[in-house]
């Protein structure tokens, strides 16, 4: 039996705690995502890491030319992969709105034989796989059938965000982050996402 999880090792922040520079990456979360992460509130303790890793994430996952529903699959792997709660909430949670379904994504552990997937999928959360656990046995057989079905582009974005999303396991696991809860009225209030009462 697992021991329970202890509280987060460091406080997050809240919208009036922080430096107003970083008010406009509160308020673009709450719109995209009806909450600002609390990995993002305990980065914001250090603003110009908070902007950085929140524009980062951004291009990662939102520009290119990838579905973020396939970028979306791999980061789920990832957090799976890792055992990170935070992460499979919050991206589980995004692949579905992508249309991502439950069955699906609790198959993703079988996607090698597993109809539910087609090969660009299959590839990607291989790569995932493989990225997560040993990169060094990434064969270049493998790396061949990767650029048969992705543009060199497309590969740097699957990296990016399955390496992406090992850095932001590591550190949510370490700081024991829970996963994040949605949005209050007041938070929403204040982002100028809910009229006042």
């Amino acid at each position: 039996m697992s021991e329970p999880r202890s509280l987060p090792r460091i406080s997050r922040l809240n919208r009036d705690e922080v430096d107003s520079s970083i008010t406009a990456v509160f308020d673009d979360s709450l719109r995209e995502r009806g909450n600002v992460p609390y990995f993002f509130r305990t980065l914001a303790h250090r603003p110009s890491i908070m902007t950085t890793a929140w524009a980062h994430m951004q291009a990662v996952l939102a520009e290119g030319t990838l579905p973020r529903a396939l970028k979306e699959l791999a980061v789920v792997r990832t957090s799976q992969l890792n055992r990170t709660p935070y992460c499979l909430a919050s991206h589980t949670m995004m692949a579905k709105k992508l249309g991502c379904t439950d069955a699906k994504l609790d198959a993703l552990a079988n996607y090698a034989t597993d109809n539910r997937f087609d090969e660009r999928e299959r590839l990607a959360i291989h790569l995932a796989e493989v990225m997560t656990q040993d990169p060094h046995s990434y064969s270049d057989a493998d790396f061949a059938r990767l650029r048969a079905a992705f543009t060199e582009g497309e590969v740097v974005e699957l990296v990016a965000a399955i390496g992406l999303f090992n850095y932001f396991n590591r550190a949510n696991d370490l700081l024991q982050m829970e996963p994040t809860q949605p949005a209050t009225d007041d938070e929403l209030q204040a982002a100028g996402l809910l009229a006042s009462r």
